[in-house]
């Protein structure tokens, strides 16, 4: 006995098939909808650092932009200029935070400093006056360079913040951030490893330090309820200007 209905097998192999699955994707993968939340992480210009990071521990903190990271900020900032921005968030530390500025000047909008988004805390626990390589010595701090270019995990690194706890406090405030602005577009001013501890949340990566995000970079996330998609990771295209290819990592 033959049926004129269709079941769902049959419907699934049917001619234009794909356009019945279109709506099915849309929702999967978020392209369309209400209320999506479009989170664009962006990391920091390049940084100055002092001593060529020789120095005492604590003057590696909180270094400024270099002249080529105000650049970065000021290409990246110009990309935004056009597009609706509803929010902008950065970390508290001034490569961050100005490079955010950038970004939220051309918008008129006031930043949010967001404390739990600053960088991995490493080498937190040791005198900050001296260099780090007369606390811990020569031979552990090679030890442990072997160790994350292996592991690309930040609990190699010993007196530090360790990987749990980094990716729980960077993960926790951007979701923190998603759940606040239903339906906007956001703009997070922050770091590498942090880009890499939420989009790794997502990817499912065990890896740290999975990828490494330019300065710069556009890394953009859709959200909407319990599902995020990965959209774009590591764009430096705003940095290729006539004038020469100011990429940098």
């Amino acid at each position: 006995m033959t049926s004129n209905t269709d079941s769902p097998s049959d419907q699934s192999l049917a001619p234009g098939a794909p356009s019945r699955l279109a709506p099915v994707f849309d929702t999967a993968f978020l392209t369309t909808g209400e209320g999506i939340t479009e989170v664009i992480l962006v990391r920091h210009g390049e940084q100055e650092i002092a001593g060529g990071g020789r120095g005492a521990i604590g003057e590696m903190h909180d270094p400024p932009l270099s002249q080529r990271g105000r650049a970065q900020a000021m290409l990246v900032g110009q990309r935004f200029a056009l597009d609706g921005i509803d929010a902008v968030y950065a970390s508290p530390l001034s490569r961050a935070y100005d490079t955010g500025a950038q970004i939220a000047g051309h918008h008129g909008l006031e930043m949010t400093v967001e404390p739990d988004i600053r960088e991995i805390e490493v080498f937190r626990d040791v005198p900050q006056d001296r260099p780090i390589v007369e606390s811990l010595g020569r031979r552990a701090l090679l030890g442990m360079r072997q160790r994350m270019l292996i592991d690309k995990r930040w609990d190699v690194y010993s007196h530090s913040e360790g990987s749990f706890e980094f990716r729980k406090r960077t993960v926790n405030a951007i979701e923190g951030i998603v759940a606040s602005h239903p339906g906007q577009r956001v703009i997070v001013a922050c770091h590498g490893g942090v880009i890499c501890a939420y989009l790794g949340w997502i990817l499912g990566q065990e890896q740290d330090m999975w990828f490494r995000p330019g300065h710069t970079s556009v890394n953009i996330v859709r959200a909407r309820e319990a599902t995020r998609v990965v959209e774009t990771i590591g764009d430096s295209s705003h940095l290729r200007t006539p004038e020469g290819d100011l990429r940098s990592w």
